[in-house]
């Protein structure tokens, strides 16, 4: 059987939605207080129509964090240096994790609501897998590190949502410190 296309009317309002949602999380100080109503009202649609294209609201964070991050998963999967698979894995692990960062810099707000919805934790989010999947296969590649499975784990600790917006808003990290300390910490676990 053929996967149906979704209407163009349903693509539309989908578009929308994640318009409003991206300009919602993007100027809100608190995620949490960005509703379902909020974001229905700020695309022109009803909150039927949300819960029909993402089933809830971590479904609909998910697709928000999805379209934003596929400029980087496009750049890890098929593109060159220092994050395509070409890299050599020394070079390529520090690049991979000051991108994940980077990313949630430019993203702390929906980073931060995404971790903290859902499941009771965020390291059954199926982001975190794939970000888990591909730290864990390019330190395997590495001779002689030992235990790449929590190695994955350790270094994506150093970038968990809650821990950049902490070091951000609270301790006030300057971007390119944050960054600094995380290749300088990812270089002593590679040695």
């Amino acid at each position: 059987m053929t996967e149906r296309k979704p209407r163009k009317d349903a693509a539309r309002n989908r578009e929308a939605v994640l318009a409003a949602a991206d300009a919602l999380f993007a100027r809100g100080e608190s995620p949490e207080e960005i509703t379902m109503a909020d974001i229905a009202a700020a695309a022109g649609v009803g909150k039927g129509t949300l819960f029909r294209a993402f089933g809830d609201r971590p479904g609909l964070l998910r697709a928000l964090y999805e379209t934003r991050l596929e400029p980087l998963g496009e750049a890890i999967e098929t593109g060159p240096p220092p994050l395509g698979p070409a890299t050599p894995p020394r070079d390529r692990l520090p690049a991979l994790l000051d991108a994940v960062l980077c990313f949630k810099l430019d993203n702390r707000r929906l980073a931060l609501a995404l971790e903290e919805s859902g499941s009771n934790s965020p390291y059954q989010a199926e982001h975190y897998e794939r970000w888990h999947h591909l730290l864990r296969a390019v330190l395997e590649q590495i001779p002689g590190l030992p235990d790449p499975e929590f190695t994955a784990h350790a270094l994506l600790a150093a970038t968990r949502a809650d821990l950049v917006e902490h070091l951000a808003e609270k301790e006030r990290v300057p971007r390119d410190q944050m960054r600094a300390q995380l290749a300088a910490f990812t270089a002593r676990v590679l040695g």
